[in-house]
């Protein structure tokens, strides 16, 4: 009984919609040192760890009502997306959905550290803010975030990315109504953690 839950569970691993993504929407970026755009702030999603490695995770800007794709993520994998200044919320999906509420400033630079945990299937995954103080858990002049950034490249999406998110956009937007009201129900002071502040951008 024991080796046929592990063959499911491999079998879940491998053929998970998400298992090949990055090579059918992701590619190696032209530009491997990003800046904002005139008027915008630039969003960097970083996913530096093995864990979770087979499976991958997409991004999304996820305002209430609105929903935009921003790319896939593995291990080893970042992207780099220009964003409007003013509030967000970030979305990742895999499993499960997970939010990360944001400011950002015009012509700032912000970083969000994809990091995956276990799941009930596979692997499941939530969007950390990298601040931009030397007391936080995760920060900007941590000896961590210097290897976060050396060990992942810049990927971009392909032009099958739009038509994997609209063949997919139900069962995402079924995903993000239903952990949002638990995301919604979380106690402040634990969602005040997930924040990222518009003095957490760096300019160049």
């Amino acid at each position: 009984m024991l080796r046929m839950l592990r063959i499911a569970l491999l079998f879940l691993l491998l053929f998970s919609p998400l298992a090949f993504a990055k090579s059918k929407l992701m590619e190696p970026a032209a530009d491997q040192v990003p800046k904002p755009e005139a008027g915008k702030a630039l969003v960097v999603f970083m996913r530096p760890s093995f864990f979770g490695g087979a499976i991958s995770s997409s991004l999304y800007d996820a305002p209430d009502g609105a929903t935009r794709f921003l790319g896939v993520l593995k291990y080893k994998d970042k992207v780099a997306v220009q964003m409007d200044p003013g509030e967000h919320r970030l979305m990742v999906v895999s499993e499960n959905a997970d939010f990360l509420d944001a400011t950002l400033e015009a012509g700032k630079t912000y970083y969000v550290l994809v990091k995956a945990r276990p799941g009930a299937w596979k692997a499941r995954f939530s969007l950390i803010p990298v601040h931009n103080r030397a007391d936080a858990e995760y920060n900007l002049q941590s000896a961590e975030f210097k290897q976060w950034s050396d060990a992942t490249s810049f990927v971009s999406v392909t032009p099958e990315a739009e038509s994997w998110y609209q063949e997919n956009q139900a069962s995402i937007e079924e995903k993000k109504t239903d952990y949002l009201r638990k995301w919604e129900k979380m106690l402040p002071e634990d969602r005040a953690v997930l924040v990222l502040h518009a003095e957490d951008g760096v300019t160049s």
